[in-house]
């Protein structure tokens, strides 16, 4: 039994488009996996920099009860004066 030449040639086309389809694939499964790579890694980075700022917002100093006490101060220090002079 001899193959119809159209037939081998169809055979061969099958072959190629499997032949890239495969290629394709595992080209998609490498660019997933960096993607993953870099989001994990994103990720982490982004857990880092939030727990930076928790630790640099509980050392920051309280500037309105500063300020308000400053005032008060202030204030204390005004009327001591008017009632000493």
């Amino acid at each position: 039994m001899t193959m119809h030449p159209e037939h081998a040639a169809k055979t061969a086309e099958l072959a190629e488009l499997r032949r890239r389809l495969d290629v394709g694939v595992v080209r998609i499964d490498g660019r997933l996996a960096l993607l993953t790579q870099r989001s994990d890694q994103a990720q982490r980075e982004i857990t880092e920099v939030e727990e930076r700022v928790k630790a640099l917002e509980s050392g920051r100093w309280p500037v309105s009860s500063l300020a308000a006490l400053t005032g008060l101060a202030g204030l204390g220090l005004a009327v001591w004066q008017m009632l000493g002079r």
